[in-house]
């Protein structure tokens, strides 16, 4: 379990790309960093096809979908949270267009029970060749 103020990495989740952990706990919550699709232990992305000088040749925003709630649930666990604790979710995407409605299903899916707030946004851009990244903040016990 997270102690408070101090970071926390999973060993489950993909490791960070810059300086800062996956969580961090402030009192009751948790604060957790952008979390993308990536597998851990590689610089894999589920459903990312990259050419030779590393642009994305096309890319499955279901598998990533699927892949960053994965990581997002690893993480809260390790911290001693959970997915049914999560109570704020920021969403970024890369080509709202094109993704927001497979996204939209698929977030449905595995929000059938716990409905946090949600807000969506398309950035241009993610530091990884990604199409979706969360920012999440959930509760946490003592």
């Amino acid at each position: 379990m997270a102690k408070n103020n101090e970071p926390l990495n999973s060993d489950k989740a993909p490791e960070p790309v810059g300086l800062y952990p996956h969580a961090r706990r402030v009192g009751h919550l948790l604060f957790l960093s952008g979390v993308g699709p990536r597998e851990r232990g590689t610089k894999k992305i589920p459903g990312v096809e990259l050419g030779a000088a590393g642009s994305i040749l096309s890319y499955d925003i279901e598998a990533q979908c699927h892949s960053v709630f994965k990581n997002v649930k690893a993480i809260l666990e390790d911290a001693g949270s959970s997915w049914a604790n999560l109570i704020d979710v920021t969403v970024f995407l890369t080509n709202m267009q094109d993704d927001f409605a497979t996204y939209n299903r698929i977030y449905a899916e595995y929000f059938q029970e716990n409905q946090p707030c949600r807000t969506t946004v398309e950035v241009n851009k993610l530091p990884t060749p990604i199409a979706i990244e969360l920012k999440c903040i959930a509760t946490i016990g003592d």
